[in-house]
């Protein structure tokens, strides 16, 4: 447990202020305004990983930092809001982008549909977003100017749309992304 809101002290859409004695730090995220990827330190963070390829060994975290894998933006009262996962963010020329408010915009822009987005390789901007859906004849200029219409940045519209009968899922519901960019790729 690293952070959370009190009866006395809470911020809705935070998951509270960080613990005594959790030392927070933020590596840059490009395209993340005032915030980063969090690392934590301190006496209540894992001492380390015991791994397969080097059994019975432990392997602290460098200097003590314990890369939580978030993306957050801590405001001037000590707030941690997440703004996603390090891993559903696609870099794309420098820029972070969620994956997840891309995949938003294609809820409201296709209500009925079911949308995932997912990354490639692209060697001239790191990355490019497909989104894949299950909607039928989904138009890439529908969501560039949906997504103009609601102010989200052009880098957030896919560089293609791909249609799928059924979206990989998870035992709980929600898309496998693991299995979405394995596929796709």
């Amino acid at each position: 447990m690293l952070a959370v809101n009190s009866p006395a002290f809470h911020r809705i859409g935070t998951v509270g202020r960080l613990l005594p004695f959790v030392e927070p730090r933020l590596d840059p995220a490009p395209g993340i305004e005032g915030g980063g990827r969090l690392l934590v330190r301190g006496p209540n963070i894992m001492i380390g990983y015991y791994r397969a390829d080097n059994p019975g060994e432990l392997e602290p975290p460098p200097d003590g930092w314990r890369d939580t894998g978030d993306i957050v933006v801590i405001d001037e009262e000590g707030f941690v809001a997440i703004k996603g996962r390090a891993k559903r963010f696609a870099k794309i020329g420098g820029e972070m982008i969620s994956l997840s408010a891309v995949e938003a915009l294609a809820a409201e822009l296709w209500p009925d549909a079911m949308s995932g987005a997912t990354t490639v390789p692209d060697p001239r901007k790191g990355e490019r977003l497909i989104l894949v859906t299950t909607k039928n004849d989904p138009k890439r200029s529908d969501f560039l100017a949906f997504a103009r219409a609601r102010g989200a940045s052009e880098m957030m519209v896919p560089t293609e749309v791909l249609i799928l009968e059924k979206l990989p899922l998870l035992g709980s519901g929600k898309i496998d992304n693991v299995a979405l960019t394995n596929l796709v790729r």
